[in-house]
C-alpha cells in the first residue's frame, strides 16, 4: 500500500474529528450558544447538508487541478470553517462555520477515493479504500472522544483549535508526501461525458441503499451521549471513554469489510444491514439498562459506518471510480446523516430520546429491502474487483449488473 494512501486517511481523520465534534460536546455548546439539544443537532445536520450539496460542486472546481492542488485548496476551506467556528459567538455564526467545513470536507472524500484509486493496483482497491476511509472510524476511535475531552475540561471553543492545529499539521504531511500526479481523468471526458454515467437507473438504488445503511447508524449516534446519560444513566466523564470503544469497534469493522469488499459486496451489506437492525431493535428496548444498552451501542459501531468500503466498491462498479462519481456518493452518504440527525431531532421532540433508536431501526429494515433483488441474483456469486477509473461505457456488464474490471479490446 503507496504511504500516500495513509497521508489521505490521515485528512479524513482531520476531517472527521471536526465533523464529528459536535455529536461529543452537545451538552457544552447548548450552553455556550444558548441552544437546545435538538439545536445542537441540527449542526450536525448542517454540515451534512452542505456535504451532500456543495461537496460536488467543490469538487468540479477543484477537478481541473492537479491532485497537491486541489488538496491544498480543500484544506484551506476546512481550516477557515474550524477557525469560524472556533470564534463563533452566537449559533447562527455556528451554522455558517459548518456548512462551510461540510463543503470542504466531502469534496475531499471524493478526491481521496480517487487519488487511492489512482495510486493502487486493482486487485487491492477494496483495500486501499478501506484504509483511506480508515481515517473516518480513527477519527470515531480517537478523534470524537479527544475532542469531547478536550471540551469538558478546556471548553468546546478549544476543540475547534485543536482541530484547526490537527489541520495544518496534516496539510503539510499529505502534500510532501502524496506524488505528483496528473488530475484523475485528465485524458478522459469531459464533465458533460461524466454526467452521463448518472442516466443508469440501477446506480440510483445503488446511492439509496448507502443513504439508508448510514441513515440507520447516524440516527443513533447522533445523539448517543444524551442517551447514555439521560436514558441509560451512564456519566457524563464515562461518556467519552465509551465513544473510545465505539470507535474501537468501527476500526475493527472497516477492516474486516474491507478485506471482503471486492469478493462478497452484496452479502457483506446484506449481514451489516441486518445485524444492525437487530443491534438497534435491542438498543431501542434496552436503553435503560447499562450493560446490554452499552453492548448493542458497541454492535452498532460494528456493522454501521463500516459497510463504507462495501458500498463504494458497489456504486464504482455500477458506474466508475472517478471523483464527480465518488462525491456524489459520498453526498448520499451524507444524506444519511441528515436524515437521521435531523429527524432524530424531530423524534425526540415529539416522543423521547429512544426514538432516534427506534427511527434507525426502521431505516436498516428499509436498506434490507433495497438490497433484496441484486443479493437474490447474486447470492453465492463471488464479485470482481472494482471498475478502474476508465469510461463507463468501456466496460462490460457481468449478470449482476456490475461491470467488470477489464475493457474490451
Amino acid at each position: 500500500m503507496p504511504r500516500a494512501v495513509y497521508l489521505l486517511a490521515l485528512g479524513i481523520f482531520a476531517m472527521v474529528t471536526s465533523e464529528f465534534a459536535v455529536a461529543g460536546l452537545m451538552p457544552q455548546m447548548a450552553a455556550g450558544l444558548g441552544a437546545t439539544i435538538p439545536q445542537i443537532g441540527y449542526l450536525i445536520t448542517a454540515f451534512a447538508v452542505a456535504m451532500t450539496v456543495g461537496g460536488p460542486f467543490l469538487t468540479v472546481a477543484v477537478a481541473r487541478l492537479r491532485p497537491k492542488p486541489a488538496l491544498t485548496a480543500l484544506f484551506v476551506i476546512f481550516l477557515v470553517g474550524n477557525v469560524l467556528a472556533a470564534v463563533s459567538a452566537s449559533y447562527p455564526v455556528m451554522m455558517v462555520a459548518r456548512v462551510i467545513t461540510g463543503v470542504a470536507s466531502q469534496a475531499f472524500f471524493g478526491v481521496a477515493i480517487s487519488l487511492a484509486v489512482q495510486l493502487t493496483d486493482e486487485r487491492v482497491r477494496g483495500r486501499a479504500i478501506a484504509m483511506v476511509l480508515n481515517g473516518l472510524m480513527v477519527g470515531t476511535l480517537l478523534g470524537l472522544p479527544l475532542s469531547t475531552l478536550i471540551g469538558e475540561h478546556l471548553g468546546w471553543r478549544a476543540a475547534f483549535w485543536a482541530i484547526s492545529a490537527l489541520t495544518v499539521l496534516t496539510a503539510v504531511a499529505t502534500l510532501i508526501g502524496v506524488p505528483r500526479l496528473e488530475r484523475a481523468g485528465a485524458d478522459g471526458p469531459e464533465l458533460r461525458e461524466e454526467l452521463k454515467v448518472f442516466r443508469n437507473a440501477k446506480l440510483w438504488l445503488v446511492l439509496t441503499t448507502s443513504t439508508l445503511i448510514i441513515g440507520a447508524t447516524f440516527s443513533a449516534f447522533s445523539y448517543l451521549s444524551p442517551i447514555l446519560t439521560q436514558v441509560t444513566g451512564v456519566g457524563q466523564d464515562t461518556v467519552p471513554l465509551l465513544l473510545i470503544a465505539y470507535g474501537a469497534a468501527t476500526v475493527i469493522g472497516n477492516t474486516v469489510v474491507g478485506r471482503l469488499a471486492d469478493r462478497h459486496t452484496i452479502s457483506v451489506q446484506v449481514w451489516g444491514l441486518a445485524l444492525n437492525l437487530l443491534f438497534l431493535t435491542g438498543f431501542a428496548l434496552l436503553a435503560h439498562l447499562t450493560l446490554p444498552a452499552v453492548a448493542f451501542m458497541l454492535g452498532v459501531g460494528l456493522v454501521g459506518v463500516t459497510m463504507n468500503p462495501a458500498m463504494a466498491t458497489r456504486v464504482q462498479r455500477t458506474a466508475n471510480a472517478r471523483p464527480l462519481v465518488n462525491t456524489v456518493h459520498s453526498s448520499f452518504i451524507t444524506l444519511g446523516v441528515i436524515i437521521g440527525s435531523s429527524v432524530g431531532g424531530l423524534a425526540i421532540d415529539a416522543f423521547d430520546l429512544r426514538a432516534p433508536l427506534w427511527l434507525g431501526a426502521a431505516l436498516a429494515a428499509l436498506g434490507l429491502l433495497s438490497l433484496l433483488p441484486e443479493a437474490l441474483v447474486c447470492s453465492g456469486k463471488p464479485q470482481p474487483p472494482a471498475a478502474p477509473a476508465v469510461a463507463p461505457d468501456d466496460l462490460p456488464v457481468n449478470v449482476c449488473g456490475f461491470r467488470r474490471a477489464t475493457p474490451r479490446r
